[in-house]
């Protein structure tokens, strides 16, 4: 039983040595190799230096939204229960889904290719998105890449192989657009943020307000034409019906359509309403410049070690 304990013993005891010789050996190929630690580390927190002051500062406007009532628990959400089946054969949409539905289907408009295409020549923002390089605080003003953008002549000189011209394809403008638009639904309270982030902090506010506006409007127009078309199809099918019973429904249900006209062209916060409305912010969102010199300061070390250990048993293992 001795013999075997020290039989263990021994075995042990090299193992440990070997350890410390192996880790001793690292700390000698590093020290060694210092220099080539110090410059390279050096180079990398330097160049991130660089990048980081380079970077244009980012600014983000939100605002905090609630799903407007939509008014459904009286007339039109009764009729659903009571005539839906008529209703869904005649083509009226008499809103049983409810307010939650809407809200969600206004989110999907918002992030819709569409909705961004007409947002973008609406109001005429593709040199804001596309070719914006710096914003000037002194005066609120906006710098242009010229290699993109001329200002003056108001011509695109962005060199660019087919299918892709110089001015941006709204494909283009879309994918740079949803980088830069954020839209965010609290699943407990129900309240939604919309947000941009922009150069220009008086831009990004002026893109939220716009958003809001915009697909209440067009969220507006949907509602009231669907209602239309409607109500032109149930007046059709009161002219050709002569059954009391069924006409006092047709009666009932272009009451109900006329109503949804009537809400809607008296309420300019038709889908959301502002809850906290969208600032100007003092404070840029981004760049952490520092963050990014960390970064480069722990990525150019950890590199520069690995470097040095590599060719050390590089060159062991050729010896």
């Amino acid at each position: 039983m001795n013999s075997k304990d020290t039989h263990t013993k021994n075995l042990s005891v090299p193992t440990i040595a070997d350890d410390e010789v192996n880790l001793s050996e690292l700390f000698f190929v590093i020290w060694e190799g210092k220099w080539v630690v110090i410059l390279i580390t050096a180079l990398f927190t330097i160049a991130s230096v660089f990048y980081a002051l380079e970077q244009p500062n980012v600014y983000k406007s939100e605002a905090l939204l609630a799903a407007a009532e939509q008014e459904q628990s009286g007339g039109l959400g009764a009729l659903a229960g009571q005539f839906g089946g008529l209703a869904s054969l005649a083509g009226v949409n008499l809103g049983s889904s409810g307010t939650a539905n809407k809200t969600q289907l206004a989110l999907e408009v918002l992030k819709s290719r569409q909705f961004t295409f007409n947002f973008i020549e609406k109001h005429n923002i593709l040199p804001d998105l596309m070719a914006v390089k710096s914003w000037k605080q002194a005066d609120n003003s906006i710098e242009y890449d010229e290699e993109i953008y001329n200002e003056k002549e108001k011509k695109w000189l962005r060199e660019a192989k087919l299918p892709f011209k110089a001015e941006p394809s709204m494909q283009e403008a879309f994918k740079q657009f949803s980088q830069i638009i954020t839209t965010d639904m609290n699943k407990e309270s129900g309240l939604i943020t919309v947000s941009v982030e922009h150069v220009s902090p008086v831009i990004a506010q002026r893109w939220v307000n716009w958003l809001i506006q915009d697909i209440n409007t067009v969220m507006k127009s949907r509602d009231v034409e669907e209602a239309n078309k409607s109500t032109e199809f149930l007046t059709e099918q009161l002219q050709q019906t002569k059954v009391a019973d069924i006409r006092a429904v047709l009666y009932k249900l272009i009451e109900e359509q006329t109503k949804t006209i009537m809400f809607a062209n008296v309420r300019d916060e038709y889908v959301f309403k502002t809850i906290d409305p969208a600032l100007v912010p003092e404070q840029k969102f981004k760049p952490k410049r520092a963050l990014i010199c960390i970064l480069g300061f722990l990525f150019g070390g950890i590199l520069s070690v690995l470097i040095v250990l590599a060719r050390y048993f590089l060159k062991k293992a050729n010896d």
